[in-house]
């Protein structure tokens, strides 16, 4: 399957509808969207908590906006950012990450850019990255709850004082049992988040794999492992482990039998600079190269 699709135009955007970092004075970059969206005839919309924030009427709920919008644009940093897509992963709206944050993988598009790129949006010079998104299936007794992830899932200890202990299986068979500080599942997009610092490998945004990365653990015979997307992940621990996803939904495994982990059906689509190179990105961020 090809995740990458260069559109000229992919469609024609009438509408568009942004998000704001939570609490953040972004008014001055809103205005800039504005005004260059609405010289290329394009309406601007924004959501209702980052326009009560700013004191504006006539912000849409974010329902509304999926409804209404061709395209959503996140203003913040990667964390806006991974919510935005997460939100929005049922309706398959393309979003567009400015950059408003501190380091930034996802967002590539800068506040002093904002000009030049809605002239390239408006005009259909731009790309939409497919990216694979996680789904997640808590499974208990007599419930169970299903959510998303765009960048990862992490298994935590619960406290410093203590050591997490997981069983993970591959399609239902025990392949390995971790202990130490916890473990990593994330997406090829996600490689660069929790995972770089855990000493997981760097995976190009477009492969088709999951990242299995073990954090601190209690064996140096463990290492982070690259996996085929079609393989279905299934942990459990009994002891006090805590399950946060995408850094932002946070559960207690003991609550919880399992936890299944895959390759989600639908794809987050996001909307890049069409000169985008990744590398650039890894070169400036990591600082390869520097002298």
């Amino acid at each position: 399957m090809k995740r990458t699709t260069i559109l000229h135009p992919y469609k024609i955007v009438k509408k568009v509808g942004v998000i704001l970092r939570p609490n953040s004075d972004l008014s001055k970059s809103l205005l800039r969207l504005k005004n260059a969206l609405e010289s290329h005839g394009i309406t601007l919309f924004i959501e209702e908590h980052g326009a009560k924030y700013l004191g504006q009427e006539g912000g849409l709920s974010f329902e509304k906006l999926v409804q209404e919008c061709d395209m959503l644009v996140s203003m913040g940093g990667d964390g806006t950012l991974l919510s935005v897509c997460r939100r929005a992963y049922e309706h398959e709206i393309p979003v567009l990450g400015i950059h408003a944050g501190q380091l930034g993988f996802l967002t590539d598009t800068k506040l002093d850019e904002i000009e030049s790129f809605v002239n390239a949006l408006a005009s259909g010079e731009y790309r939409i990255d497919n990216r694979m998104m996680l789904e997640v299936l808590l499974q208990g007794k007599t419930s169970t709850v299903k959510t998303v992830a765009f960048n990862d899932v992490v298994f935590s200890r619960a406290s410093i004082s203590s050591m997490a202990k997981i069983d993970a299986y591959i399609d239902n068979s025990l392949f390995n049992a971790y202990y130490g500080d916890g473990v990593i599942v994330c997406t090829p997009t996600g490689s660069t988040a929790y995972n770089i610092s855990a000493g997981g490998p760097i995976v190009y945004p477009l492969t088709e794999a999951l990242i299995l990365t073990p954090i601190c653990p209690h064996s140096l015979t463990q290492r982070p492992l690259v996996l085929p997307a079609d393989f279905t992940l299934t942990l459990q621990s009994k002891d006090e482990t805590v399950l946060v996803v995408d850094g932002q939904d946070t559960y207690n495994m003991s609550d919880w039998e399992s936890v299944q982990v895959r390759i989600a059906p639908k794809m987050a689509r996001l909307v890049h600079n069409i000169n985008r190179n990744y590398f650039d990105i890894l070169r400036e961020k990591l600082h390869w190269g520097d002298k």
